[in-house]
């Protein structure tokens, strides 16, 4: 809400080519109404740190844990086959935009849960 949009308004894409170490993370608005600014959109890039920081530490937690982080799919009484620790309460937010239909997440390679804390790409403090 920074740059006026509302979160589930603002769209991403994610570039990766790692042979030739090119990366590039791509925000777009996806609402044809004029509820902010695009220049306050451009101007939150220069905190991109500050975001992505405070966005690890906001995932490190969720509102369902400990049974979110507990969760094992192959195991589970749940049906939730193609999700590790993601749940409808941190990981299939409203509007979501990923290909694969949100399936296949867990929050524990992203970052460090209660369940496991050796798993995860961002090393941070639980």
């Amino acid at each position: 809400m920074r740059c006026g949009y509302p979160a589930a308004s603002i769209r991403e894409r994610i570039f990766v080519d790692v042979a030739g170490v090119r990366h590039a993370l791509l925000l777009y608005t996806a609402t044809p109404d004029a509820e902010g600014t695009l220049g306050g959109l451009v101007q939150q890039a220069r905190d991109i740190e500050a975001h992505l920081r405070q966005s690890l530490e906001a995932g490190a937690l969720c509102s369902n844990d400990p049974v979110c982080a507990e969760h094992v799919p192959g195991d589970s009484m749940e049906e939730r086959w193609l999700h590790g620790a993601a749940c409808h309460g941190c990981a299939l937010i409203a509007e979501p935009s990923c290909e694969m239909r949100n399936e296949y997440l867990d929050r524990a390679l992203v970052v460090p849960t209660l369940q496991a804390r050796d798993a995860a790409f961002f090393n941070m403090p639980v």
